[in-house]
């Protein structure tokens, strides 16, 4: 009997197609193209000598050999080309699993990711902070992998970065969530009236940074929502990124900005909301 075109029926396709098309797009596509995200920034303290100073951000990695390493492996490339100054990872390398409050086995996912992302190059370097995922399987072993790889962990740490006979300094705090964060410890070195870029994984946590000289702080952990559904908020957000959850804030004299990541966690799905390569370029505010 052949198939009768009704309005009903042609809905119903119609319907069924858009599903389906959705859902190519939130697991195949959309997952795996970064999207560039370009952003001038002005900071009061920041040296003059150093302006057009440029930072690459990335954060929430979550490998695995499925699904995350394909917009890993998507980044790099971009990055490079690029040319940043410096690059920052904001952590979670690696997935707590589901349901889990500790998984030390999920934390060997760090050497293959570290593998992937030092191949990345810029003349200051690579420096990151841990997540939570990474503190709740084992600090230890995505810290020892990220060094191999020439990637320089901050651990309520601070480290200056000089050029033309100028410097700013840029700190990292260890986990807001894993409560062994200390940013008293994390600046107890840093000059008061100089400039101070802050890696902590909970963008939230600008809240009581803003109570420090701190001109900027880089974040993510929100993965941006990861599933955005059309007016409506997000779905899901982490503890400690309800309030920020993606892009440029201003919290008293500091400015912040969260990275929407590049992997997923939970389920391998992103909607209206694409993984996230951030280019930050620095000046001085004048006037």
């Amino acid at each position: 009997m052949p198939f009768r075109t009704t309005r009903r029926n042609f809905l119903r396709l119609a319907a069924a197609t858009g599903v389906a098309a959705i859902g190519i797009d939130s697991v195949v596509l959309e997952p795996n193209l970064p999207q560039v995200v370009q952003r001038e920034l002005s900071l009061r303290r920041w040296p003059a000598a150093l302006d057009g100073f440029r930072i690459v951000l990335l954060s929430d990695f979550h490998y695995d050999p499925a699904f995350s390493i394909h917009p890993i492996h998507a980044a790099i490339g971009t990055v490079n080309d690029l040319r940043p100054d410096l690059i920052v990872l904001t952590g979670d390398f690696v997935s707590l699993p589901l349901f889990k409050t500790k998984d030390t086995q999920a934390a060997n996912a760090a050497e293959p990711c570290a593998t992937i992302l030092g191949r990345m190059k810029a003349p200051h370097g690579l420096w990151a902070v841990l997540g939570n995922h990474d503190f709740y399987t084992d600090p230890d072993v995505v810290g020892a992998a990220l060094h191999a790889h020439s990637i320089q962990l901050l651990e309520n740490a601070s480290a200056a970065i000089e050029l033309n006979g100028a410097r700013f300094w840029l700190s990292g705090v260890n986990d807001v969530l894993s409560q062994t964060a200390d940013l008293n410890a994390t600046l107890h070195d840093v000059p008061a009236d100089e400039a101070t870029i802050l890696l902590a994984h909970e963008p939230d946590y600008a809240d009581y940074a803003a109570r420090f000289p701190v001109d900027l702080q880089l974040s993510g952990h929100s993965h941006g929502g990861q599933v955005r559904l059309p007016f409506l908020p997000p779905l899901y957000l982490p503890d400690l990124a309800q309030k920020y959850v993606s892009g440029l804030y201003r919290i008293g004299p500091l400015t912040l900005y969260t990275n929407r990541g590049l992997g997923t966690v939970g389920v391998p799905v992103r909607l209206n909301c694409t993984p996230e390569i951030t280019l930050l370029t620095l000046f001085k505010l004048r006037g």
